[in-house]
C-alpha cells in the first residue's frame, strides 16, 4: 500500500497508522450563509441550532441574533400549527382561513428575512426580534 492509502486495494482492510485530524464538514460555511439558512421556511431551525451551538459562532453576534430570531419564528409556526390551529378549528364554522393567513404571514416573514440576510442586512422583526435581542443579551451577561 502507498503511504497515502487509507485502505488496502486487495482486501479492503484499513491502513495502519494515524488517520489524521478529522475535519468538520461545516468549517467552510460563512456566518452570512448560516444567518441566511436560519430563515429557510420550516427547516431553518436546523441552521439556527447550529448557529447557536457551534463554538465558532460564540462571538458572532449577528449570526447568533439570526439563530435566535429564526428559532423563534419556527416556534411561532409550531404554535400556529399545533395549538392555535386545533383550537380555532374547534369553533363552529369554517375557520381554516385564519390559520392559513397566520401561516402565510409566517412564511412571508421567513422569505423577507431570507432576502434581508442575503443582502447582509440585519432586520429585527416585531416581537420575535425583541425576543432574540433579549436572548442574546442574556447570554452575554
Amino acid at each position: 500500500m502507498g503511504s497515502e492509502a487509507r485502505f488496502c486495494q486487495g482486501c479492503g482492510a484499513p491502513a495502519a497508522g494515524d488517520p489524521g485530524p478529522q475535519q468538520d464538514v461545516l468549517t467552510s460555511i460563512t456566518p452570512k450563509t448560516v444567518s441566511t439558512l436560519c430563515y429557510v421556511p420550516v427547516i431553518g431551525w436546523i441552521a439556527c441550532v447550529y448557529a447557536l451551538a457551534a463554538q465558532r459562532f460564540r462571538n458572532e453576534r449577528v449570526t447568533r441574533f439570526h439563530g435566535f430570531q429564526g428559532l423563534y419564528l419556527f416556534v411561532a409556526w409550531l404554535v400556529v400549527d399545533k395549538a392555535i390551529g386545533p383550537m380555532v378549528r374547534s369553533f363552529p364554522g369554517d375557520q381554516d382561513g385564519i390559520v392559513a393567513l397566520l401561516k402565510i404571514a409566517l412564511i412571508g416573514a421567513w422569505l423577507f428575512m431570507l432576502f434581508k440576510t442575503s443582502q447582509n442586512e440585519t432586520y429585527r422583526l416585531p416581537v420575535v426580534g425583541e425576543l432574540a435581542e433579549r436572548s442574546l443579551a442574556e447570554q452575554r451577561s
